[in-house]
């Protein structure tokens, strides 16, 4: 998993994006107790202090800088300044993220900690464990990720950055004899074009964290709405149907003024996503050896079964890889039926953006903003 801004999707995320979370906090966080739970379902860092991990520093500080002049140049999206490269290990990203996340949730913590009750401090162990169980079973998995969080003055050396988990990273080279290099840079083109989706369109990053905050400005830690989301539940299997693919458990007990955030916001990720991936896949069939088998590889693991795939899908993130390769589908639709710079539409404003709807017809999209088809 490269790339994704997880946690404020799946809370609606990333990070808009954290379902156990969100429906479980009634009160403040045992943040410790997630670390400790998170660090355990890590699990020891097998390359942590091997002599492999070193050559990754010099090399994605390199390639990091190379791929932002190649994302540069095919999109022309233009970030200020440099990013940041760093390489971290499992544990490190877990903190890194607890810490993202912590400063994301804190304003509705604070709102609903004057409903906690009696059983506040078992609930918020329970969150604590659920956040934890999450954030250590991701941390096997993603490859890197753009930090989009802003930086407070108490920790401007956090800003800006690129994440790479060194561990993840190097176990899959090696079990799939990768060229190092080429990998490398692959994963650094996807992360530093989310980064000049966020820093190259001036007003796209204030209009996500608005998105995020208005979504939990609507949350109502209200039991009756477990009890509603349970109802739900069975008449859809009852149906025959899966009441879990459209976001896993986050969807079944937002309310009304919730939905319609999340629909924004999983139209706005499925779209910065499907760009990624384009633009990764592009440039990587020019610039790296290897792609298309590298390509083939994490399509494969994201689609594996078993025990993750369950998972995957009660937290909502089977519905985020679904929504996501729409969203590639629809890039790939608009540029063929447009030209290649045709996207650049979308960045004009919040109003450009394609809505749920639209992704799934890009057509309707292509009228709406004016564009005119090309006649090959």
């Amino acid at each position: 998993m490269s790339g994704e801004f997880w946690f404020l999707a799946i809370a609606g995320n990333e990070s808009n994006r954290f379902a156990l979370t969100i429906t479980g906090a009634t009160s403040s966080v045992d943040w410790k107790l997630a670390g400790r739970v998170g660090r355990s379902v890590a699990g020891p860092d097998p390359l942590v202090d091997s002599y492999l991990s070193s050559s990754l520093v010099e090399d994605f500080s390199q390639l990091t800088s190379q791929a932002e002049s190649l994302v540069a140049q095919h999109t022309g999206l233009k970030a200020p300044g440099f990013a940041r490269a760093r390489v971290l290990d499992r544990h490190e990203w877990l903190d890194a993220n607890l810490v993202s996340l912590r400063r994301l949730l804190s304003p509705l913590l604070e709102r609903i900690s004057n409903k906690s009750s009696r059983f506040a401090p078992l609930q918020t162990r329970v969150t604590a464990a659920e956040m934890g169980f999450l954030l250590g079973w991701m941390s096997k998995r993603v490859l890197g990720q753009y930090d989009v969080l802003v930086p407070e003055s108490s920790d401007q050396d956090r800003g800006d950055s690129v994440y790479y988990v060194g561990t993840n990273i190097l176990l899959l080279e090696k079990k799939y004899s990768f060229r190092p290099r080429d990998f490398r840079l692959w994963i650094a083109i996807h992360e530093v074009t989310h980064r000049a989706q966020f820093l190259g369109v001036p007003w796209m990053q204030s209009y996500y964290t608005g998105l995020v905050k208005e979504a939990l400005s609507h949350f109502d830690p209200d039991p009756r709405a477990l009890s509603l989301a349970w109802a739900r539940v069975v008449e859809a299997v009852r149906r025959g149907n899966n009441p879990l693919a459209e976001g896993g458990i986050a969807a079944l007990v937002a309310s009304p003024e919730q939905q319609e955030g999340l629909r924004k916001i999983q139209a706005l990720m499925s779209l910065l996503e499907g760009h990624g991936n384009r633009v990764m896949n592009e440039l990587g069939q020019k610039h790296v050896v290897g792609q298309k088998r590298m390509a083939q590889v994490l399509d494969a693991r994201r689609k594996r079964r078993g025990v993750s795939a369950i998972f995957s899908q009660l937290v909502g993130l089977d519905a985020k890889m679904r929504q996501y390769e729409v969203g590639e589908a629809f890039v790939t639709a608009v540029e063929l039926a447009a030209g290649p710079r045709a996207l650049d539409t979308a960045w004009r404003g919040p109003e450009f953006l394609p809505t749920v709807t639209e992704l799934i017809a890009p057509e309707v999209w292509l009228k709406r903003v004016g564009l005119s088809v090309s006649v090959s």
